[in-house]
């Protein structure tokens, strides 16, 4: 399946993080998401229930995001993923997930995974 819905720059703020002002405060991650679809049917049809409503994705990630309390970006992709394949009954997702000021004086960290169902 060659079709796909790409979801850039979804903000979300969690609690993510090793050091102890971070686990304090809520911080933003901006997420890019690739989930694969069959655009064939929703389209001849022209009927939402025939694809994937990526309005419920984003309310779902926002969801995990505020109930997450992870250490490790890792950690937070790992789970999104498997939250995401269980959830929409994915084939596979790819995540890229940015960290603004992760590091001083550079652009965000980035950590980019794709899992398989």
């Amino acid at each position: 399946m060659n079709d796909r819905i790409e979801l850039r720059a979804v903000a979300v703020t969690t609690r993510i993080g090793v050091l102890d002002w971070e686990r304090r405060v809520r911080q933003t991650l901006l997420l890019d998401l690739d989930l694969p679809v069959d655009a064939r049917p929703a389209a001849a049809a022209d009927d939402l229930t025939l694809a994937l409503d990526y309005s419920e994705v984003v309310m779902r990630v926002r969801a995990f995001a505020e109930a997450s309390q992870r250490l490790l970006i890792e950690t937070f992709a790992e789970d999104l993923a498997a939250e995401l394949l269980q959830a929409f009954a994915l084939p596979w997702v790819r995540i890229v997930l940015h960290k603004p000021g992760a590091v001083a004086d550079a652009a965000p960290v980035r950590l980019v995974i794709e899992r398989p169902a």
